[in-house]
């Protein structure tokens, strides 16, 4: 396995880009849950009148 003296993780490049998929990944459904989530407390009941 090659080192990569220039990275600050010790990660490789590609397993950099693999990893900043999967967050990116993660990032959008948690979004996506808090949007639905605040959508349906809205329904339920409006704070903003």
């Amino acid at each position: 396995m090659m080192n990569d003296s220039n990275s600050l993780t010790g990660l490789s490049e590609n397993e950099a880009k693999e990893f900043h998929s999967l967050f990116m990944t993660s990032f959008m459904g948690f979004t996506a849950v808090a949007v639905v989530a605040h959508i349906l407390a809205w329904v339920w009941m409006p704070w903003l009148v």
